[in-house]
């Protein structure tokens, strides 16, 4: 098994949860990842399945705040 480096759990997320939780509508999280700006999914199984790491998203998301805020307070 690999080791990720993250202090806690890994956790898939489906698309419609990475909507839930940024607030962001699948067009715009497309279009973000097209950008570069956003986390891309991994491909899980033979499947077309794509999941988004949970802690690559929370980390955006924080990223997002300092941008937004100026500060590094969610570093």
């Amino acid at each position: 098994m690999a080791k990720t480096g993250t202090p806690f759990p890994l956790r898939f997320l489906r698309r419609r949860d990475v909507e839930e939780v940024t607030g962001l509508a699948k067009s715009t999280i497309y279009m973000y990842m097209e950008q570069g700006t956003f986390p891309k999914p991994i491909r899980i199984g033979e499947k077309a399945s794509v999941m988004w790491l949970e802690h690559e998203v929370v980390a955006w998301m924080h990223e997002q705040i300092d941008n937004t805020r100026g500060t590094a307070a969610h570093a």
